[in-house]
């Protein structure tokens, strides 16, 4: 059975005998946003959010940027939060932290955002949470990611480019994509051959606005921008705050 059809099958036993419950990796980035959201549109019972903050930027696993604003996210969304540490750079060690959480916090399934193409990091998680009976996947397998950037902002879904590793990239970082300037980054993706969604770790981001916030905004500030050489940098905020939409409007 291929992995698309295992994914179904295992979802639809939940849809005859219990509400799945799950708990979303959740890095504040665009990808593991929008699939807080699938998950609420499936109608799955969201145990928590599971963010990683490592100590390091050379994690296999796990974003680097502003993953400690992600409580603001949670706060939103009225979700309970688990918040850890890595300071390892090794693919099973990474996972084997996630594993020690979902232990103590058990659920049905383990969601990851995107399309699927981040098979290390599905790989890893999939053979330590096999032992507990755990399924793991990305909420989007096998969709193109390029559309679905497009759905996602075209809905509202609004985020800043907060960690960038390619040639033609510096310029976007502490930028917000949105609808309007989508496009110019696609073209600069052909332009200097990144991947225009940032899979394989060529810029991350994090999502201060989206529908799923019922009109509220997280405003990063007293921040500044990093940068370790002419392809690599990050965003460093000091403050996130939840404001109302009108408030930033006014």
């Amino acid at each position: 059975m291929c992995k698309v059809a295992y994914r179904e099958s295992f979802i639809n036993h939940f849809k005859f005998y219990s509400t799945m419950k799950v708990a979303v990796m959740s890095s504040g980035g665009k990808d593991s946003t929008y699939a807080i959201a699938h998950c609420m549109e499936k109608g799955w019972d969201i145990q928590y959010l599971l963010s990683v903050k490592p100590t390091r930027k050379d994690c296999f696993l796990f974003h680097f940027a502003t993953v400690e604003h992600t409580p603001k996210i949670a706060e939103i969304l009225n979700l309970k939060h688990i918040l850890t540490t890595c300071n390892v750079a090794d693919p099973k060690l990474e996972a084997d932290i996630i594993k020690k959480i979902i232990e103590k916090n058990p659920v049905d399934a383990v969601v990851l955002g995107g399309t699927g193409l981040q098979e290390t990091q599905i790989r890893s998680l999939q053979e330590a949470m096999r032992p507990l009976g755990i399924e793991v996947f990305a909420a989007h397998d096998g969709l193109d990611q390029n559309e679905l950037m497009k759905e996602m902002t075209n809905k509202g879904y609004e985020f800043m480019i907060t960690q960038v590793a390619s040639d033609g990239l510096m310029p976007w970082l502490g930028k917000v994509i949105t609808k309007d300037n989508i496009q110019q980054l696609f073209d600069d993706g052909k332009k200097y051959g990144f991947h225009i969604s940032g899979d394989g770790g060529y810029w991350d981001s994090f999502v201060y606005t989206a529908p799923i916030f019922n009109g509220k905004i997280i405003e990063l500030a007293e921040g500044n921008k990093v940068v370790d050489d002419a392809y690599c940098g990050h965003m460093v905020f000091n403050k996130s705050t939840i404001l109302e939409m009108h408030q930033i409007k006014n």
